[in-house]
C-alpha cells in the first residue's frame, strides 16, 4: 500500500510541473541592412533649434565658385538668414580670371566675400602626363610665388591648398609628390611676406587611411564612395601626411597657416594641442568636423577653451540653412544627442552630437574675430578690426 502510494505521489508530482500549454513561438526579427536602420531616438531631452549665429559669422571656407547667379543669391539669403556676414571662397583662380571673380562677388554682392586662389600645378601641360605638368618644371615654386602676388594684387586675401598637394599629385616618375617638398617653399615664404595666410586641406580622416573593414567606424561612407580610401601601399600613412606638414608649418615661422578641417586630426585633440603649442603659426577651422568633435563635447569644450584664439568657423560647401543649425546649437547651446548632418545618411559616422555651450567672448573669437585678424582685405560690417 505504502508502495502505491509513492508511485501516484511522483506521477502527480511530474504532472504539476509540466507547462499547461506550450507559448506561441514569437516571429523571429526581420534582418536589416546597414542602409536600412532608421532607429527613432526615444531620449525627451531640451532642444535649442538656433536658426542664426549669436554673433555676426565669417565663414573661411565655402566653395561658391561653380555657383550661376542665381545659386549664388541663394547663398547669401541663406547666409542672410542665418547671420553669416562674409563667406571665404576658396575657389580663386590666378590671373584675369581671378579679376571676373571678384568683379561678379563685388557688383552682385559687395562686401560679402573674400577669395582664396589655388595654385595651378597643371598650366598648359597634357592632363594624362604628369610628367608635361608646370609642377614638374624647373622655377614653378618661384613663378607660383609670383602668381600669387600678382592675386593679392588684384585683392585676393590668402592662397587654398588641396590635399592634391600628397594625396593625388605625381612626379614625372608617377611617384607622388610630397606634402613638404621644397619645390614650394618660394610660395609658403612670399604668403608670408605679403601677409596672407594659408589654407591647407592636407589629410582626409584617419578612417580613410585604414582598412574598409568590419571594425573602420566609416565603414558605410567608404562603401558608398571607395574612391575615398586612401589605404594601402601606394599611398603614405596618415600621420606621415600630418608630419609632412607639421615640417612645413615649422619651416616658415612667418607665414600664418590656417589648417582645415580642425587640422585634419579631429579624431585626436589631445594630439593637435601639441601642435599648437609647438606653432604658433598654426590656426585651425572646423569645417565637415562638427561631427567628430560633438561626439566628444568634454573634450572639445576644454580645447575651444584653451585654444579660443587659434579657431576659426568654417562649414564647406555652400550649406543651406538647415546644414547650418547644427552648427549653431553645437557652438552655442548644451543640447544632448541630436543630428549633425540632415541627411539620412550622414557622411560622417553613424552617431549624434552634444553642444559645447561656449561663452560670448569664445564664440566672438571663433566666429569672426579670429578671422579679422589673420585675414587681409576681410570687414564685418558694425565690428572693428
Amino acid at each position: 500500500m505504502r508502495h502505491a502510494l509513492l508511485v501516484i505521489g511522483m506521477i502527480v508530482f511530474a504532472h504539476s510541473h509540466l507547462p499547461a500549454e506550450e507559448p506561441a513561438a514569437k516571429p523571429k526579427t526581420k534582418r536589416l541592412y546597414l542602409d536600412e536602420f532608421r532607429p527613432k531616438s526615444q531620449l525627451k531631452a531640451p532642444q535649442h533649434i538656433l536658426k542664426r549665429a549669436k554673433f555676426p559669422c565669417v565663414n573661411v571656407h565655402t566653395h561658391p565658385g561653380k555657383l550661376s547667379e542665381k545659386e549664388l543669391d541663394e547663398m547669401v539669403a541663406a547666409m542672410d538668414a542665418s547671420n553669416i556676414a562674409v563667406s571665404v571662397s576658396l575657389d580663386g583662380k590666378m590671373g584675369s580670371k581671378l579679376s571676373e571673380q571678384l568683379e561678379l562677388y563685388r557688383r552682385r554682392h559687395p562686401g560679402r566675400f573674400v577669395i582664396f586662389v589655388r595654385m595651378d600645378y597643371r598650366g598648359d601641360g597634357e592632363e594624362d602626363k604628369p610628367e608635361t605638368w608646370a609642377v614638374n618644371q624647373p622655377g614653378f615654386g618661384l613663378r607660383m610665388a609670383d602668381g600669387l602676388s600678382d592675386a593679392v594684387k588684384r585683392g585676393a586675401s590668402g592662397l587654398k591648398l588641396t590635399k592634391m598637394l600628397g594625396l593625388y599629385l605625381r612626379g614625372p616618375d608617377g611617384k607622388l609628390l610630397k606634402v613638404d617638398d621644397p619645390r614650394f617653399d618660394p610660395v609658403w615664404q612670399r604668403a608670408g611676406e605679403l601677409g596672407v595666410p594659408v589654407l591647407w586641406h592636407a589629410s582626409d580622416p584617419i578612417a580613410f587611411f585604414q582598412k574598409t573593414d568590419e571594425y573602420n567606424e566609416r565603414w558605410e561612407e567608404l562603401y558608398r564612395h571607395p574612391e575615398w580610401s586612401f589605404y594601402g601601399e601606394e599611398f603614405p600613412a596618415h600621420q606621415d601626411v600630418i608630419d609632412a606638414r607639421n615640417r612645413v608649418i615649422a619651416r616658415h615661422p612667418q607665414t600664418t597657416f590656417i589648417c582645415a578641417h580642425m587640422a585634419d586630426i579631429p579624431e585626436d585633440l589631445a594630439k593637435l594641442g601639441t601642435y599648437l603649442d609647438r606653432y604658433p603659426n598654426m590656426m585651425v577651422e572646423i569645417a565637415a568636423r562638427v561631427a567628430e568633435l560633438g561626439r566628444q563635447p568634454y573634450t572639445a569644450r576644454k580645447f575651444f577653451l584653451k585654444y579660443s584664439d587659434r579657431i576659426l568657423f568654417g562649414t564647406d560647401g555652400v550649406p543651406p540653412v538647415s546644414e547650418l543649425i547644427p552648427h549653431w546649437r553645437f557652438l552655442e547651446t548644451w543640447d544632448e544627442d541630436f543630428p549633425y548632418e540632415d541627411n539620412p545618411f550622414p557622411p560622417q559616422g553613424f552617431w549624434n552630437i552634444y553642444g559645447l555651450g561656449l561663452p560670448d567672448d569664445v564664440l566672438r573669437k571663433v566666429y569672426y574675430e579670429n578671422a579679422l585678424r589673420i585675414i587681409p582685405g576681410l570687414k564685418v560690417p558694425g565690428v572693428e578690426k
